[in-house]
């Protein structure tokens, strides 16, 4: 039985140290997609891990708010009016501040986000919160974020070795004097391109840390629980209309987007990450394209001698085209293999949620298969100026 291979192969593979070194070439940009794809995702997916994890349906914040860590705080008053509405349960309010947490062990102090909340209403949906509530409830404790960036010392680590009575000081950004809470349990969270670390405290603890930052009627999110088969879009429409437009409302899916959009469109880092992924792609093109170029270059006599013995263009295109496809295929096996270590290591490192989704997946794989088609249809300009009498 006789094995038909394709010219194209055969072309690529007889330059065996060129065709090594094109591989590579491409692997690294697949490598830089992923790299680039694996950040956004982490960005987004850390910024809004508040967000997914709150208890309700609708969401009410300041008419100024920016970010989840841009203080925009409003009077609770307007939260509290919600509670007339058609369709509404029950309402929880939320204080969000960053503080300086003490490193126990080096003195140091550091930023962390503190989220505060009445533990009698709880409004994350976290399982280790939810069975620490009555913990939250004693005065001037909290529970830390096991998945805090080092920087702030081995709390967790000594809380799961037995240690349960830590006592941690937090300042206030506005005072140099530090207040004394106690480590009452662990919970995981993680940080984002904006926090470093999260505490959890009760309301009463909060205002305590912060007591000059907010009075006590100036809350960050609102969060709006509605009755059982209550469409949220009505309830929505109706608070929207009724409400005074010192507040806005969102669904969660709104919230969710709100904040990816923030971060995508009015932060450097959305941008960078958005101009390193184009810019990974344009470099693609480019270094595919003097790759098939190169080839053809070196091909010339060849192509000229196959359309003298009657083959047409549409054949020799159809060579370049496989080509392209046969590195793309064989350069996206190593990126994808180097690019799952590489997340897994910057996981460690940072602490963001970098993984490897099948969505990232594909799109790199798409992506690199235009990249390349693109370039081979650049390059076969060349080839069509392939003239018969070249070989004489």
């Amino acid at each position: 039985m006789n094995v038909k291979i394709p010219l194209a192969w055969l072309q690529l593979a007889q330059q065996k140290v060129r065709f090594v070194v094109a591989v590579a070439g491409i692997a690294f940009i697949v490598l830089l997609m992923f790299i680039q794809l694996g950040f956004q995702d982490a960005l987004y997916s850390s910024a809004t891990a508040v967000h997914q994890n709150l208890k309700g349906d609708l969401f009410l914040v300041s008419s100024q708010y920016k970010s989840l860590t841009s203080n925009q705080s409003f009077s609770r008053n307007r939260l509290y009016q919600t509670l007339g509405f058609n369709g509404v349960e029950s309402v929880s309010p939320m204080y969000l501040q960053f503080a300086k947490l003490k490193n126990p062990a080096t003195g140091e102090k550091y930023s962390i986000y503190v989220i505060g909340f009445d533990p009698g209403k709880p409004v994350m949906n976290i399982p280790e919160v939810e069975q620490n509530l009555d913990k939250l409830k004693i005065p001037d404790v909290m529970l830390f974020d096991r998945d805090s960036r080092p920087e702030f010392g081995p709390i967790a680590a000594k809380f799961d070795q037995g240690n349960t009575e830590q006592t941690i000081e937090i300042f206030s950004f506005d005072s140099l004097q530090g207040y004394r809470v106690r480590v009452g349990g662990l919970f995981s969270l993680g940080p984002s391109f904006g926090v470093d670390g999260n505490l959890i405290v009760s309301d009463s603890t909060f205002l305590r840390i912060n007591p000059n930052i907010r009075p006590a009627e100036n809350i960050d999110v609102g969060i709006i629980k509605l009755e059982p088969g209550v469409d949220p879009n009505q309830v929505l429409k109706n608070l929207q209309a009724n409400l005074p437009n010192d507040v806005q409302i969102f669904t969660r899916p709104q919230f969710i987007n709100f904040e990816k959009q923030y971060w995508a469109a009015r932060t450097p880092i959305g941008f960078i990450l958005n101009l390193m992924l184009t810019m990974a792609s344009v470099v693609g093109v480019v270094i595919v394209y003097q790759i098939l170029y190169s080839n053809i270059a070196t091909q010339f006599i060849a192509y000229a001698t196959l359309k003298a013995i009657g083959y047409a263009n549409g054949y020799l295109l159809n060579v370049v085209f496989q080509q392209a496809l046969i590195l793309a295929l064989l350069a996206y096996i190593p990126g994808f293999i180097g690019s799952v270590a590489l997340y897994d290591f910057a996981m460690q490192a940072t602490k963001l949620p970098i993984v490897m989704t099948s969505n990232n997946a594909l799109i790199v794989l798409t992506s690199t298969v235009l990249i390349c088609i693109t370039s081979g249809a650049l390059a076969i300009n060349k080839l069509r100026s392939a003239d018969p009498a070249d070989i004489f």
